[in-house]
C-alpha cells in the first residue's frame, strides 16, 4: 500500500524566542523534525512531503530524501494542507 505522511514544518516557532526555525531545535542531538520522519518512516509510509515556510532553507535542509514544498505566504494549518 501507498501511504504518505504530511508533515508540517512551516511555522516560525515564535514562543521559543529563537531565530532557529521550531523544527530544527535539537532534543537529544537530533533535530526535532528528524523524529517525526523517523516516526513516519518506522510507521511505514512510503513517502514523506514536508511543508516549509519560515527559513524553510535551514528546514530543508534538515530533511533529506524528504520532497518538500513551501508555503510562500504563511496563512495557517489549513491553509499549508490545501
Amino acid at each position: 500500500m501507498n501511504s504518505v505522511a504530511l508533515i508540517l514544518a512551516a511555522g516560525e516557532g515564535t514562543r521559543m524566542k529563537s531565530a532557529l526555525p521550531k523544527v530544527a531545535h535539537r532534543i537529544l542531538g537530533q533535530p526535532m523534525i528528524r523524529y517525526v520522519v523517523d516516526a513516519a518512516r518506522e510507521a511505514g509510509v512510503s513517502r514523506a512531503v514536508a511543508i516549509t515556510g519560515h527559513r524553510a532553507e535551514i528546514v530543508e535542509a534538515l530533511l533529506e530524501g524528504v520532497t518538500c514544498v513551501r508555503q510562500e505566504q504563511q496563512l495557517g494549518t489549513g491553509h499549508a494542507v490545501e
